[in-house]
């Protein structure tokens, strides 16, 4: 893979085929969390680009990318990976997530070619981005966000699982926002006091941790917190709430700190959650919502750490 453009953002990580199924029935999504977070970031005004595996099969998934103006550097495979994600309660939080195929593994070959000020790494599971492929984005001095669930996530006899990661603090070590949600975070840390996770989180290397829950989202920034709520007005889009929240952030960090940027991805998602699919409203739709949620009162709350 190679071009000679610079983007804003590459978002790395495989196209899911998901099933999901929830209290409101079942539904077929083309899902992936660089799905989610492109398409979030591009509709944001960035130059975006997107490195994935998929079935030539789902190719419509590149074609949607291009429409909308996001770079896809894709591989084609014998299979896409597929997924399936139950939500038991209206809770997103709680799922139960389990794998029939994959696509394999992006490599440092993928990426090593490719130019970016900044980078996501959205993966599903453990070996779909390996450590090679980090330690090559910062060999170009890349702004570089994770998302937790690509490494925390084991494949067992097609179920994801949560198993510890011997690898975690010389992973973290190369990143500058690492993003969780709450079950993960109590999963690597130990800890179940999300504040308490962000902050270990924070010990081993990254510069900001964004750890989203059922409300809203949590940022740890420079020994302070920063904590901001999800206002949807109806729920029929939780999968993918995480990934839009990530790639929204790192979108808005390009030109702002990270306070402002927050509040941002927690409109954006709050946005994202009213409709299965990625995101795909407006900047204005942001604008208003922040306004209306965001400008005073206890949607964004600012305390020092202990």
């Amino acid at each position: 893979m190679n071009s000679t453009k610079i983007y804003d953002l590459i978002c790395i990580g495989n196209y899911t085929k998901d099933t999901i199924i929830s209290p409101s029935g079942i539904k077929y999504v083309d899902g992936g969390a660089i799905n989610y977070a492109a398409h979030a970031a591009n509709q944001l005004g960035i130059k975006v680009a997107v490195v994935t595996r998929l079935a030539k099969e789902d190719h419509r998934v590149v074609d949607k990318f291009l429409s909308y103006g996001i770079d896809c550097f894709f591989t084609h495979t014998a299979t896409s990976t597929t997924m399936m994600l139950e939500y038991p309660t209206n809770n997103p939080d709680l799922r139960n997530l389990s794998v029939a195929s994959t696509a394999g593994s992006i490599t440092s070959k993928d990426v090593e070619n490719l130019h970016m000020k900044a980078a996501v790494i959205g993966s599903s599971l453990r070996g779909e981005v390996g450590l090679d492929v980090i330690r090559t984005l910062k060999e170009k001095n890349v702004f570089l966000g994770a998302d937790m669930q690509g490494f925390v996530r084991v494949l067992r006899d097609q179920k994801l699982i949560y198993e510890s990661w011997t690898e975690m603090e010389s992973t973290l070590a190369y990143l500058d926002v690492l993003k969780s949600d709450a079950v993960e975070a109590e999963s690597l840390t130990g800890e179940a006091d999300i504040h308490q996770a962000a902050k270990i989180f924070s010990q081993v290397g990254p510069k900001e941790i964004v750890l989203t829950h059922k409300d809203g989202v949590l940022l740890y920034s420079g020994g302070e917190y920063w904590e901001a709520g999800f206002f949807p007005q109806i729920l029929n889009g939780r999968s993918g709430r995480g990934d839009t929240c990530l790639g929204a952030y790192m979108a808005m960090r390009k030109s702002m700190n990270p306070s402002d940027a927050l509040i941002w991805a927690a409109a954006v998602t709050s946005l994202k959650m009213e409709k299965l699919g990625p995101f795909d409203r407006t900047i204005d739709d942001v604008l208003a919502l922040i306004q209306e949620k965001y400008q005073s009162g206890p949607a964004l709350l600012k305390h020092k750490s202990n």
